[in-house]
């Protein structure tokens, strides 16, 4: 019995002494980061191309006095923005690093 703990207090100490690795990037990753940076790019255009149509229907919404939907459209759109400026924000919390 002794033995047995004697083996299983050793294999403790042999994992107590395995680090940490630091992350390293696979090769060929810095065509998908650049991908990826792309992507983001568009998804803020298009934020901004989203907010000034919202903005404009907005305005002929209430120059011609038809019904109001376009401020849900300005809400979405700011939303969408936050959620995609924020995404790498959030990750990195969500992995750590």
């Amino acid at each position: 019995m002794s033995a047995l703990l004697l083996a299983v207090q050793d294999a403790g100490a042999v994992l107590a002494q395995v680090g940490n690795p630091t992350p390293e990037a696979p090769p060929g990753s810095e065509k998908i980061l650049q991908l990826v940076r792309y992507l983001t790019w568009f998804v803020l255009l298009a934020g901004i191309v989203a907010i000034i149509y919202a903005g404009g229907k907005f305005a002929w919404e209430r120059w011609t006095g038809g019904g109001l939907e376009s401020p849900k459209m300005v809400a979405g759109a700011m939303i969408g923005g936050v959620v995609a400026t924020s995404a790498g924000t959030i990750m990195n919390a969500v992995i750590g690093t």
